[in-house]
């Protein structure tokens, strides 16, 4: 079969455990939990690819890979179910008898060098599958282009206390960047990569094939590849965002970042936004029915629930019952959730599935401090149970 030639091919990193987000993660990939209501992680990279006119993805899958690729399926939700791209599913597969798994960032894109191959792209973007933002990638690659780069990073500005969480690119002024520092104690800058990279794909595969070969690399794009190519004195420069995102690696984040739609942070808005749509794989669900016992205040009820008591700022997902008497304030309930009468659910994170009987009580607030309770997919809290603030279940 004959492919037609990509000016650029993503690759879409998702095959990590996401053990940070805990029961959320046990038997889900960390990409395809639910986010915002009505959308799953990996929406918002998918989408970013769509809007960026980008019609190929691999989209590399590892730990828990079931749920994502029933969610994924052909890719028509996207639109990216071409004959000549499309989006694919990419699992360690068997080479000659043993299977490999994929051992680092870098080692994952070796793998599947054969994949990028068919389409023999000018560029290659490799992304992350848990990141929360919208992204225009196509203008980051014209930058990476007019630049003639070699290598572009996608960089946001981050306090100077936090600096030492993330890969820190120290640049000239002209962004070009002349080192690179993998979580540095004493940052030089607050340029933060953002795990977001384009690369040449005549380098990037030299260079792949370089670090499968040395044995003492931990096969990682930040400890070992963007090192390589700028050591060898390839052309790498910086790409500013200035727009919203989140790494929602851990239970905070995922709760802050469900929170900041709920309009604490007025740059980030996905319901409906012209121009920039993020596509979801739902199925038609019915309007949701709000009880006149109800009340919402502040908060994001998806389509297809039943509320007859109170939401305070919250966000209900899609297929939810909230029953009379019910309470929920400063919390995320994912999709199909029960909550009987009288229950109260307070600064908790609700999985997919569960049903909380009546009377029960999830969560609170510690001495004004901000523990989030959580309870993991499928899970019963009998009737009058008791889920202290910052339990997980």
């Amino acid at each position: 079969m004959q492919f037609q030639k990509k000016r650029c091919v993503a690759m879409l990193l998702a095959g990590g455990q996401g053990s940070r987000l805990m029961v959320l993660t046990e038997n889900t990939a960390k990409p395809a939990v639910p986010f915002g209501g009505k959308y799953r992680i990996i929406d918002f990279p998918l989408s970013n690819c769509v809007n960026s006119k980008i019609d190929t993805v691999g989209i590399l899958t590892q730990y828990q890979p079931l749920e994502l690729n029933e969610y994924i399926g052909n890719g028509q939700p996207w639109g990216l179910n071409s004959s000549h791209g499309g989006v694919q599913v990419l699992p360690p597969y068997a080479k000659s008898k043993k299977s490999e798994w994929y051992q680092g960032t870098a080692n994952a894109i070796y793998q599947n060098i054969p994949f990028i191959e068919r389409y023999q792209p000018d560029n290659v973007l490799i992304l992350s599958g848990d990141h929360i933002y919208k992204m225009d990638y196509a203008q980051m690659i014209r930058f990476h282009n007019q630049h003639d780069a070699d290598c572009t990073i996608a960089v946001r500005d981050v306090p100077l206390a936090e600096a030492s969480r993330f890969g820190i690119m120290n640049t000239r002024e002209d962004g070009s960047i002349y080192e690179f520092e993998e979580k540095p104690k004493k940052p030089k800058s607050t340029n933060a990569s953002m795990g977001i990279y384009v690369f040449k794909w005549s380098v990037l595969k030299k260079f792949l094939e370089e670090d499968d070969a040395d044995p003492k690399s931990e096969k990682d794009f930040g400890k070992n590849v963007i090192p390589a190519i700028l050591d060898a004195g390839h052309k790498l420069y910086a790409y500013r965002f200035d727009g919203y995102w989140k790494d929602v690696g851990t239970i905070d984040s995922l709760w802050e970042a469900n929170m900041d739609l709920l309009g604490k942070n007025p740059n980030f808005n996905i319901y409906g936004t012209a121009g920039h749509k993020i596509y979801a794989r739902n199925t038609a669900v019915p309007a949701s029915f709000i009880d006149r016992s109800a009340e919402i205040h502040d908060s994001f009820v998806a389509e297809g629930c039943t509320i007859c008591g109170m939401v305070n700022h919250s966000i209900i997902s899609t297929g939810c019952s909230v029953g009379k008497g019910a309470e929920i304030t400063d919390s995320v309930v994912m999709p199909d959730v029960v909550i009987e009468n009288g229950a109260v659910i307070r600064n908790a994170i609700i999985a997919e599935g569960c049903v909380v009987k009546a009377g029960a009580r999830i969560g609170d607030y510690d001495g004004g401090k901000r523990k989030i309770a959580v309870v993991g997919k499928d899970k019963v809290i009998s009737e009058g149970a008791v889920v202290e603030a910052g339990a997980i279940i």
